[in-house]
């Protein structure tokens, strides 16, 4: 049996932290194509990426995993209790940098895969894409292995990312859909002056504070079937003016929106555009924007895929899964122009936090549930 536990070890002992592949695509490669899957690297722009076929290519039952191996920095060393890098196990948890998001997930779905194909071979393929660039810009990351795939043929039926999705319990929690996510850039240029003589300036500081104030005190929705409210956050307002005796030439300020499906991102471009010109009219400033679309919302319709897989997640824990779209972004917008695309896996309390960790049980359990998910599948 492939023990997902040590796999995880030896996964965080491997220092790939984005864009560093760090030896953990390697270690993958060496075990999957030890157990027989067809392991082509995929890198693209100075990223590693690892595409892993059992079976046979083009068939029209393949079930695929989805995950990465990359991770954020440790931050400050001097905070952590343990290494970050050591995966040592206290008290029945293990702790490092990736523990949770998502190199268990990774060895979880691994360890399935090889041991499901080995002790009962399907009719049918699997696929694993696993990336090096999911906490980066994403740029050459799973969109480079879907590029791949249809420069090839290959395809998955469905797909599973096994990114951690459950609050505070295994097993409470899996995602059918992600909201949208935008970042906009604003750029308010005036005339700089001296403040004991404003008149002779154009200020850009109100007119900020007034596109900032309309823009996050609008409502953008109620929220809609499946998803909850759109959000608008204001994450910086600043014009590096040092000075108390000058008013600055040009003030800047970003705004971060996360957006269900009764919005796109054009239609939210359109809008922040509209408010800017609006401003920049009445306060006689000129206002410049960009605005970066990282994903649209989706949604994969409850149905077969997620059935099975609350099927699968209520057997191992005794827990139904609720149904969501709540949270960041995640690889999965990527997959649902491939297929139909759901995530499941652990407990996210401590990801990117100093002490990353997971409870050793829940990885061992993760490793059952995409086992018996595997087998529902093919059955």
């Amino acid at each position: 049996m492939t023990d997902p536990v040590q796999l995880t070890a030896d996964l965080i002992r491997c220092p790939s932290v984005t864009p560093e592949e760090g030896g953990a695509l390697v270690l993958l490669e060496n075990i999957l194509g030890a157990a027989g899957f067809e392991c082509t690297r995929v890198d693209r722009g100075g990223i590693s990426n690892l595409f892993a076929r059992w079976g046979e290519k083009g068939h029209a039952r393949s079930f695929g995993f989805n995950g990465h191996t990359d991770v954020v920095p440790v931050g400050d060393d001097a905070a952590w209790t343990m290494p970050p890098f050591g995966a040592k196990i206290r008290d029945g948890v293990m702790f490092g940098r990736g523990t949770t998001d998502m190199k268990s997930g990774v060895a979880a779905f691994v360890a399935a895969a090889v041991d499901f194909v080995r002790d009962t071979p399907p009719d049918g393929a699997v696929i694993l894409t696993i990336t090096g660039d999911e906490e980066g810009d994403a740029i050459d990351g799973t969109t480079a292995l879907l590029d791949y795939m249809d420069s090839t043929n290959e395809r998955m039926s469905v797909c599973l990312v096994g990114e951690p999705t459950c609050p505070n319990t295994m097993g409470e929690m899996m995602k059918i859909g992600r909201r949208g996510s935008m970042t906009a850039w604003f750029t308010v240029t005036g005339v700089q002056g001296h403040s004991a003589y404003p008149h002779r300036a154009k200020n850009p500081l109100p007119a900020m504070a007034q596109l900032m104030h309309q823009l996050a005190s609008h409502r953008l929705d109620q929220g809609s079937d499946h998803f909850d409210a759109s959000t608008l956050a204001v994450v910086t307002v600043d014009t590096g003016n040092t000075a108390t005796n000058v008013i600055p030439a040009q003030c800047r300020g970003t705004v971060n929106i996360r957006f269900n499906d009764l919005h796109s991102g054009a239609s939210l471009s359109e809008w922040l555009q509209a408010e800017a010109t609006a401003v920049a009219k009445a306060h006689d400033v000129e206002i410049d924007v960009k605005i970066k679309i990282s994903g649209e919302s989706f949604l994969t319709p409850p149905g077969p895929l997620s059935d099975l897989v609350a099927q699968a997640v209520e057997a191992e824990t005794g827990i139904r899964p609720e149904l969501s779209t709540t949270g960041g972004t995640s690889d999965a917008r990527f997959v649902k122009n491939h297929c139909p695309v759901v995530e499941f896996g652990l407990v996210g309390k401590t990801m990117h936090q100093v002490d990353e960790c997971v409870e050793v049980a829940q990885i061992e359990q993760l490793k059952a549930i995409y086992t018996r998910i595997l087998r529902d599948y093919f059955a």
